[in-house]
């Protein structure tokens, strides 16, 4: 199976209709997986596989836009009739299971163990899947977050997660064939960093020696024909805005 993206969600920090937060489904070398689970994107998911057959989760980070439907996951999974064949592996930054089982007015998370194997992110993390090779590197962010880099039969996606400027990002997306990139921001507001700008992403997209990038989690001061245009014209490369339903080879 070819590497493939499907976009399940792009919108920053709240949805709006038609428009979950922040989600993907990755395919290839025979595997699914869910790439951040951001409010609205479990029944996005729904609309392009069975849950059931997800191979794992991958979360960014813990910021409810990027995680929120684990707990909508965890409903369908242990109290909706979605039956996995066996417990999901999680991979997440530490606090993971512990927040989401809190939100079931627990302290301890292993009463999910049926479910959630939840597993650790680390700044260079890797794992495999059947053909499907996951990478994670620690990126800036207000938060510990990692941007995440996949590579299957020679194609190589990378996506930033939540990210301002920085070495790591352009290291992640270094001659990737596509890179999903957040462009929150129209501006850094004075000594802060933590997201980017659409002249960011496209001048990480340039560094990287990326093919194409793909700008999304666009924030609510800008518009997505706006943001494309800026980084595009800072890339210099083939420059496109995630919505909806997009289906896209890497």
């Amino acid at each position: 199976m070819p590497l493939s993206l499907t976009v399940l969600g792009t919108a920053s920090p709240h949805p709006a209709p038609g428009r979950p937060c922040s989600g993907y489904l990755l395919r290839g070398g025979g595997a699914e997986v869910w790439v951040d689970a951001g409010f609205g994107t479990f029944a996005e998911l729904q609309r392009h596989t069975d849950p059931t057959r997800l191979t794992a989760i991958w979360i960014s980070h813990l910021h409810a836009d990027h995680s929120a439907d684990l707990l909508a996951a965890a409903y369908g999974f242990a109290y909706g009739g979605l039956r996995l064949p066996a417990p999901l592996p999680v991979y997440a930054p530490g606090d993971c299971g512990p927040r989401l089982a809190a939100f079931f007015g627990r302290s301890d998370p292993a009463f999910l163990s049926g479910v959630f194997d939840f597993r650790l992110l680390y700044d260079g993390h890797t794992v495999r899947h059947g053909d499907l090779g996951l990478g994670a590197r620690a990126v800036r962010h207000d938060t510990e977050a990692y941007g995440l880099r996949a590579e299957c039969a020679g194609s190589v996606l990378a996506y930033s997660g939540d990210s301002g400027p920085c070495a790591a990002l352009i290291e992640l997306a270094r001659e990737s064939d596509l890179f999903l990139c957040e462009a929150d921001i129209d501006a850094h507001r004075e000594g802060e960093q933590v997201h980017l700008t659409p002249e960011d992403a496209g001048a990480t997209a340039r560094a990287a020696g990326a093919r194409e990038l793909l700008v999304t989690h666009v924030g609510p001061t800008l518009t997505p024909e706006s943001e494309t245009a800026r980084a595009a014209a800072a890339f210099g490369g083939p420059t496109a805005t995630a919505r909806e339903g997009d289906l896209r080879p890497a």
